[in-house]
């Protein structure tokens, strides 16, 4: 077995060495903070080291028909940024069926307010890409019976300008954005909230971030009223700010 060119001897080399490393750590820590970390190590030594993974990452073992559905990427073409990759988005399907609980895919870079004018030609490229990738990966999770299992969202952390800058593009805009759910359950086939027709402010039903934080955590039964985790300094917390419920449009 062997991950991106490491084998598991060696692998099981590194392990050996960072085990001397932490018991010189758990000899001078006088606060607690490496109890408890041996079965976080533990875990992910276990997810690295076994074949569902690597099985879960090797597209060579899914039906050509399914892959070619989610389209190809160019590898020669990625700029900066997050890969511009859509075979991961089959990926993702198949890490959750190997037991992943939570994939998080990072897909271009959208960065285009430079002055290279490229926000229009790029966006002409990447978006067609990405409707195909999501498209395939939401159609195959309702055709394998994972639609009410698997939440899904698609967003970004801001939106962009009404008006287009000097360089022929958009800049950040934190006013207003825009998320696409799927799965999970969800009455989805709607829109919720608008903007003015500028596209600079909500103008009707605002959602926020934390809303749909708190929907996810609906989906996967938390109650976000009830459920709290501790800080760091021992301090209960609950999932969400008070006041931010479960988008109810979509449960």
């Amino acid at each position: 077995m062997v991950l991106q060119g490491i084998t598991l001897e060696r692998l099981q080399d590194r392990t050996q060495l960072r085990a001397s490393f932490d018991r010189f750590r758990r000899d001078v820590d006088t606060t607690g903070a490496m109890d408890g970390l041996d079965s976080y190590t533990q875990q992910a030594m276990g997810i690295l080291t076994d074949s569902k993974l690597a099985d879960a990452l090797d597209l060579s073992k899914e039906d050509p028909r399914i892959v070619e559905r989610y389209g190809k990427s160019d590898e020669s073409f990625q700029r900066d940024g997050a890969p511009r990759m859509i075979e991961n988005f089959c990926i993702a399907r198949r890490l959750v069926e190997a037991g992943a609980r939570f994939v998080s895919l990072n897909y271009s870079r959208w960065d285009w307010h430079g002055g290279d004018g490229m926000n229009f030609p790029m966006s002409r490229v990447e978006f067609p890409m990405l409707d195909q990738g999501l498209a395939a990966l939401v159609t195959d999770l309702h055709e394998r019976g994972l639609d009410r299992d698997v939440s899904v969202v698609v967003w970004g952390e801001f939106g962009r300008t009404p008006k287009i800058n000097n360089n022929n593009s958009r800049d950040h805009w934190p006013q207003v954005s825009c998320a696409m759910l799927a799965g999970g359950g969800m009455r989805t086939g709607q829109v919720i909230g608008k903007t003015n027709k500028y596209g600079e402010h909500a103008v009707e039903r605002p959602v926020k971030f934390q809303e749909v934080f708190a929907t996810l955590y609906h989906n996967v039964g938390l109650d976000v009223r009830k459920v709290r985790i501790f800080d760091k300094a021992g301090t209960p917390r609950y999932l969400v700010d008070d006041g931010n419920m479960p988008i109810h449009e979509v449960i």
